[in-house]
Formats: C-alpha cells, structure tokens, sequence
C-alpha cells in the first residue's frame, strides 16, 4: 500500500482542487453547504437511537461531527496538507494510518459534494428531498458512494484499533504540545476525540455493524426505487428524526 504520507497529500490535493474550482462562486458554494445541511439532518434522523443511546451516542455524535456534518474544515484541511511529510516522525504509524483513512474519506465527499452541488444549482428548485434524490441520480456514481461506505468503515475500525493499544492515551495527551508547537492542532484534537468516542463504546463492532447495514440499505433505495417510494421514505425519515 503506498505510504500513508503520499495518500494524505494526495487527498488534500484533490479537496484544494476542488476548492479552487469553486472559488469566486458563491452560488456554488452556498449549494454545497445546502447539501451538507442535509445530509447531517439525514443521518441524525437514520441515527437518531444511536444519538440517544448512552454506549454509542459518543461514536454518532463524533462521525456526525467529523464526516457528516454542515461545518467548515477549512483549517484541518490546512494541517493536513501540511503534516503529509511530517506525520510519520510525530505520530505512531497506527495513529498515521487512522489520519490517512480520514483524509481519504474527507477527499470522496467533497469529491460527491461537489458534483452534487452542481446539479443542484441545475435542479428546479423544489422541496430539499426531492431535489437531493434527483442529484444523487444524476451523479449517479454508486462505485464511489460504495467507496465511501467503505472508507468510513475502514476509519472507525482503525479508531476502534488505537482504542486497544495501552498506553495510548497517555501518549496523545502527552502530545499536545508538540502537536500545537507543528500547528496540528485541530488533528490533534480530532484523534482525541475520536479515541474517546470509540473508547467509551468498549467495542465498535455492533456499531460499525449498523453504520454498514443502514448506509447500504440507504444507497439502495437512493439508487435503485421508484423516485415516488424514494422520496415518501426519505420525508418519512426525516420527519421521525425531527420527532426526536
């Protein structure tokens, strides 16, 4: 597998292109936020028991946080594209590995967020749920959606792995000086928080396990049911979310 530094680097490439290539248009990018707003009330809503469940509420509110949610990145990013030739002398390779599997997954959906953001300024302008099924389905790029799953996947058992390795703890918190010193301070926070999270689930299998389950049958019916089907469970959804 190419080294972990090469995959961060070129996953921050790939979210800089894209990022200039929306540059200048607001429009643009007011479609993406749109996007990611709903998205993140879609899966509170897909989530809302785990939301609320005392053993997984922290590993939810953390991939809420750190992959599904409406917030800019903007400054991790930056830390990110910098770290790529330092990572590996900073952290342990198991820590590397978890950053590089954040990067990868971080790059895929601004990739999907994007090109979901330009048929959305194209769609005619209705309800946000119909509007977000008809993008998807032009898009259409179930490869990726599915490499996304499984990226998302592969991250949370590499966290679920870091939470296994004694002593570990220790060690990030005796990192964060070092760590704001190379200015990787939003990195840092995110692998203690990300420690945290998995940790206080003592196991992440059963969880993972519904990630995995939920977001599939999600792609499914995205992808493959009537649009009038798709759109009622969609909305359905939704509304039993905003019932939490």
């Amino acid at each position: 597998m190419e080294p972990a530094a090469s995959r961060i680097r070129e996953a921050m490439q790939a979210v800089s292109q894209l990022r200039l290539g929306r540059a200048g248009q607001p429009l643009l990018e007011q479609a993406r936020l749109e996007i990611r707003r709903f998205q993140a009330q879609r899966f509170k809503a897909t989530y809302a028991d785990l939301l609320h469940n005392l053993r997984y509420c922290g590993a939810a509110g953390f991939f809420l946080h750190e992959l599904y949610g409406e917030q800019d990145y903007a400054q991790r990013d930056q830390q990110f594209a910098r770290i790529a030739s330092t990572i590996a002398r900073l952290f342990p390779q198991a820590v590397v590995e978890t950053a590089a599997a954040l990067a990868e997954v971080h790059a895929l959906t601004e990739q999907l967020d994007d090109m979901m953001a330009r048929q959305w300024l194209a769609a005619p302008t209705r309800s946000a749920h119909v509007r977000y099924i008809q993008c998807w389905r032009v898009v259409a790029d179930r490869p990726a959606r599915l490499r996304q799953l499984e990226v998302v996947l592969h991250l949370g058992r590499e966290l679920d792995r870091l939470t296994r390795m004694r002593g570990l703890r220790g060690l990030l918190k005796m990192m964060r000086r070092p760590a704001a010193a190379a200015g990787l301070s939003s990195l840092q926070d995110f692998l203690e928080a990300g420690f945290d999270a998995f940790a206080d689930m003592k196991g992440a299998s059963e969880f993972l396990t519904l990630i995995e389950k939920r977001e599939s049958d999600w792609i499914a019916t995205l992808f493959d049911e009537d649009a009038v089907a798709c759109e009622t469970k969609l909305l359905e959804l939704l509304a039993s979310g905003d019932a939490h």
